[in-house]
């Protein structure tokens, strides 16, 4: 077959023989798979050449933009000279090398080193195995128990789901595992009833108090967290929050695990998550923003406290993979932050992009549909009501956060639902006119559904 026979075709080969991930295969096949084929700065262009803004960046993961040639070619020259090298046997390579100093230089105070693995999830499963092979060597063995929230997601390999408080994912394959356990999520809008912010972020960070007190404090190893919930709904806590968070597991004597795969590299207009909330970490999980998903390369940042017990103490920890630190992944990551630095795209993110953005996100607020529009840096949710004035929600909030999505995809925006919230994480270059764009489009599809909901 000639390959423009292939590119016809591709619709129908995708249905005989490519299982999606997070898909439901019977209703996509009928649908049929919408086929990208190039993209350019915030805009990407399917098949049939019809060009979508991109406001989602990929996966939250495509911070620089699409089309940014200095990585493709620091990705050439490195497949070039040195395509493939692993890290075991006591070697490693030099853009592996640089790759973790570069991490180490933006993470702050006492996040000097870095595991690396290929995914979020996969930095899910290292952190987990790390928490308690650190105890362990402490001579705690009982320290193993590990406390998560409802409604977060870490991923979706086994241990990577069950640390994930859905429970849609813990139904298909008998998750979580066990010693994994799960509080609250700081859902003000859905879960505060009359409390003020201030009040709700306290109370709910003091679930995990009681939980520890529940299980024991010399039984828990960890509470895993990112610091705004992404796929749960870009759920924002309230300021009181992360502080009491930091303050329990410091006094408690609990590792206290950022994940930062989503918020990590800039999103929030700080290098990492945990910054902008003033907290520090003992381990960071990331990945995504680390590429900007130009490559699959992800990793744990690793505070002083964990790694000087894991090389003084520990001997061999088993455990890595075959493309951990690849090279080629590793190459493309240091371009991908060099021109984060030199274009200064985390500040523009802090002073300029940022609150253009959160302005023009909260003005979606004044839509009869719309209950709250709230945001960080480039990463928005926005909640869609039934009626504003008692925060009630519509009964189905998945078909209707769909309803709305599809309307946005078929005038050429990509946004993401998750029930009945709208989020938005866009690239960093996106530009002001590229702001309105979105919110004028988004406000068509609140239009949409105002006018389908009376119907």
């Amino acid at each position: 077959m000639t390959s423009a026979t292939v590119l016809s075709n591709l619709g129908a080969i995708d249905a005989a023989h490519h299982l999606h991930p997070f898909s439901d295969m019977k209703k996509l096949n009928a649908a049929g798979t919408r086929v990208i084929e190039r993209a350019e700065g915030v805009h990407i262009f399917d098949s049939t050449g019809k060009k979508y803004l991109d406001a989602f960046a990929g996966l939250w993961c495509v911070n620089v933009g699409y089309g940014r040639r200095e990585i493709a070619e620091a990705v050439h020259r490195q497949m070039s000279e040195l395509p493939y090298y692993n890290s075991f046997f006591g070697t490693t390579t030099p853009p592996t090398t640089l790759l973790a100093q570069k991490i180490a230089s933006h993470a702050g105070g006492k996040l000097n080193r870095v595991f690396f693995t290929n995914s979020g999830s996969e930095a899910s499963d290292t952190w987990f195995r790390m928490a308690r092979v650190y105890w362990k060597a402490l001579g705690k063995l009982e320290k193993t128990q590990v406390i998560a929230r409802r409604n977060a997601y870490h991923g979706s390999t086994v241990a990577g789901a069950s640390l994930g408080g859905m429970k849609w994912m813990h139904e298909q394959g008998n998750l979580p595992i066990e010693g994994i356990h799960h509080i609250g999520q700081p859902y003000r809008y859905a879960e505060g009833g009359d409390l003020s912010p201030a009040e709700f972020g306290l109370k709910v960070a003091r679930e995990l108090e009681q939980k520890i007190d529940e299980l024991g404090e010399d039984r828990v190893a960890a509470f895993v967290a990112e610091p705004i919930q992404g796929a749960g709904g870009v759920i924002i806590p309230p300021d009181t929050y992360w502080p009491e968070i930091a303050r329990i597991c410091r006094e408690r004597d609990i590792l206290l695990v950022s994940d930062e795969v989503i918020c990590g590299f800039g999103r929030l207009g700080s290098w990492f998550g945990y910054q902008h909330y003033g907290v520090e970490p003992d381990l960071a999980p990331i990945a995504k923003g680390l590429s900007s998903g130009y490559l699959p390369i992800g990793g744990v940042m690793v505070s002083d406290r964990v790694a000087d017990v894991m090389v003084e103490e520990l001997g061999d920890f088993y455990h890595g993979f075959t493309y951990s630190g690849h090279p080629v992944c590793a190459a493309a990551a240091l371009e991908n932050l060099r021109i984060i630095e030199e274009e200064g795209l985390v500040e523009r993110i802090r002073d300029d992009i940022g609150p253009y953005f959160s302005a023009a996100w909260k003005s979606l607020e004044d839509h009869e549909v719309v209950g709250e529009a709230e945001s960080v840096g480039l990463m928005g949710g926005l909640q869609l009501a039934a009626d504003k004035s008692t925060r009630r929600r519509y009964a189905k909030p998945d078909d209707i956060g769909t309803l709305v999505r599809n309307h946005c995809v078929e005038n050429g925006l990509i946004m993401r639902a998750t029930g009945d919230r709208m989020l938005a994480s866009p690239a960093f270059t996106i530009s002001r006119s590229e702001v309105d764009e979105v919110v004028d489009k988004l406000r068509k599809a609140l239009d949409h559904l105002r006018d389908t909901v009376r119907e």
